[in-house]
């Protein structure tokens, strides 16, 4: 079984013309063979005449430029057109015949350019051959005639057919291709916004800070120590972003999950924010989508309390449930823009985007006090 394996590979690999050789030898030697006789494919009914030289040189044309028929359909099919020709005017009936079956089919799959002149061409040829065949004495009735060139369009259809189907599915595949590409870019945009936005905000908030306490050292080396620590994190955070993007680099750096909201929380504080946590029930059994989501709606949150509401209460709540992770982010108006999320919306966007991708519920908005709040539902997937 492997070795008929590997000899199908070896054939599949192997240039169209040597594909393509077989049949055209194979046409060939049943044109020779007596058994085959009267077995020809040919139109007109005049009676046969043997095989001389010129028999010979029709069934080359016949069949020999079936071997390029996918390389060069153009110059295959008027060959094997040129050889059938011959073949009817002068009688010799010749199972190669269908090469011209198989030519036209070839054509009307792999034709690029000029496929309705070669149509037309092929057409007033065939009504020229028709007239030929009934003036050097042919029995063969109109009908016959009509029937035989239904045949011959018929071949050109299906691969005509063959062709579409073939474009279509080049088609499905590159608006695939496009598609990822996007979703692609969409997900590498999502992420680094998500990562970089957060850090760089405490940093600028951080540092802004650390300008007012250039007469409390004490105070001004822990600002400026937080600083250095929410950039070593936006490093990490981004070289681990870095790995999971090459495809080709194993890490095994840990992708953030809800476990990490409490080093997210201490950090927002260190940059100046009023932030309480509350976590209610136990983790439950997830696949690890629905708290890296949690995670990433808690950080989008806090982020833009830091942007738009500095100063303000913030307050984190996540409740555990047996099939979902909820998260509630609330900033109340007593800071700076509470009420106003501002920014390009791209953030939130995303984070509905994520949390709709498993099922879940997002919103986010202004409260009646100036705050903003934002909530999430995400189902965990975990089994009952």
């Amino acid at each position: 079984m492997n070795d008929l394996r590997r000899v199908l590979d070896l054939w599949r690999r192997c240039d169209v013309t040597v594909r393509d050789l077989p049949l055209a030898l194979l046409l060939v030697v049943a044109s020779l063979l007596p058994a085959f006789r009267g077995q020809e494919t040919q139109v007109g009914d005049l009676p046969p005449r043997p095989f001389d030289a010129l028999a010979m040189a029709a069934l080359a044309l016949l069949a020999l430029p079936l071997a390029v028929r996918r390389r060069w359909p153009a110059a295959s099919l008027a060959l094997v057109v040129l050889g059938f020709v011959i073949a009817e005017l002068r009688s010799y009936h010749m199972v190669a015949g269908t090469g011209l079956t198989f030519a036209l089919i070839s054509a009307g799959a792999h034709l690029e350019r000029r496929r309705r002149l070669t149509v037309i061409v092929l057409s007033a040829g065939y009504v020229a051959l028709a007239v030929t065949l009934h003036r050097l004495g042919a029995p063969e009735r109109i009908e016959g005639f009509a029937t035989f060139y239904v045949g011959l369009v018929v071949a050109w259809g299906i691969g005509a057919w063959v062709r579409s189907t073939r474009i279509a599915e080049a088609e499905r595949r590159r608006r695939i291709a496009e598609a990822t590409r996007v979703a692609e870019r969409t997900r590498i945009a999502r992420e680094l916004h998500d990562v970089v936005t957060h850090h760089v905000t405490a940093m600028v908030v951080q540092a802004e800070a650390a300008r007012y306490l250039t007469a409390a050292p004490d105070r001004l080396d822990e600002a400026l120590n937080a600083v250095s620590d929410t950039g070593r994190r936006a490093i990490t955070d981004l070289r681990h972003l870095l790995d999971l993007l090459n495809p080709d680099h194993e890490t095994d750096a840990a992708t953030p999950s809800v476990g990490d909201i409490r080093e997210l929380v201490e950090q927002t504080r260190r940059a100046g924010q009023t932030v309480e946590l509350t976590e209610v029930g136990r983790r439950a059994e997830s696949d690890g989508g629905a708290e890296f989501v949690a995670y990433r709606v808690v950080q989008e949150a806090l982020t833009n309390a830091l942007k738009y509401a500095r100063g303000s209460r913030t307050v984190v709540g996540v409740r555990y449930g047996e099939r979902e992770i909820s998260v509630e982010i609330s900033t109340d108006g007593s800071g700076s823009r509470a009420g106003s999320p501002g920014g390009s919306g791209r953030g939130l966007t995303g984070l509905r985007e994520r949390v709709a991708a498993l099922g879940g519920d997002f919103s986010a908005g202004p409260q009646e006090d100036g705050g903003f709040v934002v909530k999430a539902r995400i189902p965990t997937g975990a089994r009952s």
